[in-house]
Order: C-alpha cells, then structure tokens, then sequence
C-alpha cells in the first residue's frame, strides 16, 4: 500500500519526488492525458448542438446524445483518475495534492446524473434538461480549469528541480 504524504511533507511542490516517479511510470497518466482531450472534444460538440436546440428548436436527439457521450466521457475519466490517483498517491480520491478538483467533480457528476435522472424520467421539459446540462457544462468548464492549472503547477515544479 502506497502512503499518501501530508501536505506539509510537499512543501511547495504538487509531487513529491516518489509520486512524480509513479506519475510517469503508470498507464494511467497516458490514459487520462488521452481521455481529458476527447472528452473536452465531446463537450465542445454538444455545448454546440445543445446551443443549436436551445437557439432554433432543432436537434433535440442529436443535443441529447451527445450528452450522453460527454457523460459517458466524464464517468469514464472519474474512475480512471480515481485510479490514477490511487497509483499516484496512495488514496482513489480527495489526495491532498488533487482535494478540490476531486470536491468539483463530484458535483460536475451529480449535475451530469441529474441530467440522466431528468431525461430518464422525463420530469423536466426539454428546454429545462438542455439548461440543466449547461449548469453541468459551467461546472465542468471550472473543474476542468482547476486540472489545467495543477497541469501548469507541475510542468512550474518540473522546471524549478531541473
């Protein structure tokens, strides 16, 4: 079992130096340095054809399942990074280093399951579930800011030790 170390044993830096060693030795680095962009690509698209639906009345079941297909994107990239993490830092969520990324994108999931409990249900009217899936889309755009800066922070800390 891999240690998490405390926030205070890393100083400045996001890795320690025995974290960045399994950071660029696992599979799971590749794998959501592959999934990050395409579902960012997915969400492009359907931020697109949601727009379109919201803006002319067209294109419901297009809008529809490309949210489904980020969904689907963003479940995958959850539990993929919840094992990155583990491999990383010892711990599948809430590592000290990634703490608040993991808190907004448990409600990125919860706003996007929401979406799927609308749709499923039919509760909402479809304008509402295309305004729903814009909320998750806000939060994500967030979220996925935070994930950006981290990746910034660690090429900064990279630099700083070469």
């Amino acid at each position: 079992m891999i240690a998490s170390n405390p926030p205070e044993s890393r100083g400045v830096f996001l890795y320690t130096p025995e974290e960045r060693a399994r950071r660029d030795s696992t599979v799971w680095t590749l794998i959501q340095g592959i999934l990050a962009p395409l579902q960012f690509l997915a969400f492009a698209i359907s931020l697109a054809l949601v727009a379109r639906y919201l803006l002319w009345d067209v294109g419901y079941a297009a809008a529809t399942l490309s949210i489904l297909i980020k969904t689907g994107f963003l479940y995958l990239i959850m539990v993929t990074g919840a094992i990155w993490e583990k491999v990383v830092f010892g711990q599948y969520l809430f590592a000290p280093a990634f703490f608040w990324e993991d808190v907004f994108s448990f409600v990125v999931i919860a706003l996007h399951t929401a979406y799927l409990v609308a749709l499923y249900t039919g509760v909402l009217t479809p304008v509402q579930e295309m305004c729903l899936a814009l909320a998750a889309y806000a939060v994500y755009v967030i979220n996925a800011g935070q994930f950006v800066l981290k990746l910034r922070a660690a090429r900064l800390q990279q630099e700083a030790l070469a």
